[in-house]
């Protein structure tokens, strides 16, 4: 079950989540939209959780053809792969745990679990909130990763 949180107020640069991505068949996350005030009143996870987009994929196939909005939502839902919005201020301090430091910052693109962290709506999109050692990778781009 997904929780809603509303973002309706007015902000600089793009409005939701949904303006975030280059084309709305491409579903490609342009991460330099997100800033300003829409990142602000993005939930500000606690302690050791932090925040991600899910990475939703591409609308449209390489051959040309569309994608059924459904099959989109489903690769979303299931996607294992994520942009990091937030850290919590707790997240990867446990020296035990993280002896090597930080798995991962705000900023960059990260694996983890299917179906993993708490999933909300938000307007525009969704977003989940993860443990910090619910990271399972780091990578440079969502694209070299495939979904199944």
């Amino acid at each position: 079950m997904t929780e809603s949180v509303d973002l309706s107020a007015a902000s600089e640069g793009v409005a939701n989540l949904a303006e975030a991505y280059k084309e709305p068949t491409d579903r490609v996350l342009d991460p330099e939209a997100i800033g300003g005030s829409l990142l602000e009143r993005m939930p500000t996870p606690t302690g050791w959780r932090i925040l991600v987009l899910p990475y939703r994929g591409k609308g449209k196939t390489d051959g040309g053809i569309y994608l059924p909005e459904a099959v989109v939502q489903e690769q979303t839902v299931s996607t294992q792969v994520g942009y990091v919005l937030k850290v919590g201020d707790l997240a990867f301090l446990d020296s035990e745990k993280f002896p090597t430091g930080p798995w991962c910052a705000e900023g960059d693109w990260v694996m983890f679990a299917r179906y993993s962290g708490s999933r909300f709506k938000i307007d525009g999109g969704e977003v989940r909130i993860l443990n910090d050692d619910e990271v399972l990778a780091k990578i440079l781009e969502p694209e070299d990763i495939l979904h199944f």
